[in-house]
């Protein structure tokens, strides 16, 4: 995975903003590690639903996450909103890899960076199958 002190805003062409919640804090006052994996998911979901039509439970093809790393630079906190960029680093048959890098508002280096693999896979069989073509469609343009 690429070092988080190599990433910046322009390396990522599609962003979410994220509001912290109250909730999302620790007893330290800071986020807790679990909830950035909660950031990557809505991230790449967001995406799929808006420029792909996801439809999760309606879907016959289904992503599902088999992967996911983070690399923590900076903490984040409340109130905060947190700008998530994607980007696409592997687009194969059946998976994509994505890169996330985590944006406090205003900064250029990402307070976190990491991936997430996901695998489309029959909902019934739950066997790998190809990728969608809207879904192909959606990530080509996120693809470096």
């Amino acid at each position: 995975m690429t070092d988080v002190q190599e990433q910046s805003r322009a390396d990522f062409p599609h962003f979410t903003a994220i509001p912290t919640r109250w909730q999302d804090c620790d007893v330290y006052g800071h986020v807790n590690n679990v909830v950035y994996y909660a950031y990557f998911d809505t991230a790449v979901t967001e995406h799929l639903v808006r420029e792909a039509g996801l439809r999760s439970t309606e879907s016959p093809v289904i992503g599902v996450v088999v992967e996911t790393k983070c690399q923590f630079r900076q903490e984040l906190g409340f109130p905060e909103v947190i700008d998530a960029g994607i980007r696409v680093t592997r687009l194969g048959t059946s998976s994509a890899t994505y890169a996330i890098g985590l944006f406090r508002q205003g900064n250029e280096k990402p307070a976190a960076f990491g991936h997430f693999v996901h695998v489309y896979i029959d909902r019934e069989s739950r066997r790998p199958v190809p990728i969608p073509d809207q879904v192909r469609d959606a990530l080509s343009k996120l693809a470096v």
